[in-house]
């Protein structure tokens, strides 16, 4: 969508420019949520049966780091604590918690169909396998919604 279509949105609904703001709030906030549950999953995974494949456990232990430490950082209140580059540093994590959860996901369909890194996915836990994919679709969406409403608001946006 582009930036004059979400402005004509929140004009057709009526959204004031209140509501606005929390709606973009809310979608950083659920998006970091949903990257820190890419992470614990993988953290998760990690010790249930990764642990012991070379290369495939160490990404799935920076994976947990990586979107833990991207999910805090779109919780923390950045904007507050950097003052002027509040506002790029959230962008920037953003644009990485999308980057990591993309990445994540693809490389999981690739796995599944063909040995990634020496390794092909056998299937041994589907919910965790459903439960990785729910989450990584989830952050990627949200925090792409979040940055699109950021670029259609005209005027600050909302802090916790």
């Amino acid at each position: 969508m582009q930036i004059s279509t979400f402005t004509g949105l929140r004009r057709a609904v009526g959204w004031s420019e209140h509501v606005w703001p929390s709606l973009t709030l809310a979608a950083r906030f659920l998006g970091a949520l949903a990257l820190l549950a890419v992470g614990a999953v993988h953290l998760q995974q990690y010790e249930y049966l990764y642990s012991a494949i070379p290369t495939i456990g160490t990404l799935f232990l920076l994976n947990f780091a990586g979107a833990t430490a991207l999910g805090l950082g779109l919780l923390a209140p950045v904007e507050h604590l950097l003052g002027r580059l509040g506002g790029p540093v959230v962008v920037l994590l953003a644009l990485a918690g999308i980057a990591l959860s993309a990445t994540t996901f693809v490389f999981l369909l690739v796995s599944e169909r063909t040995p990634l890194f020496g390794f092909m996915e056998p299937g041994y836990d589907p919910p965790a396998l459903m439960a990785a994919r729910v989450a990584e679709l989830a952050a990627a969406g949200l925090l792409a919604s979040f940055l699109a409403m950021r670029a259609a608001t005209k005027g600050p946006i909302g802090r916790w």
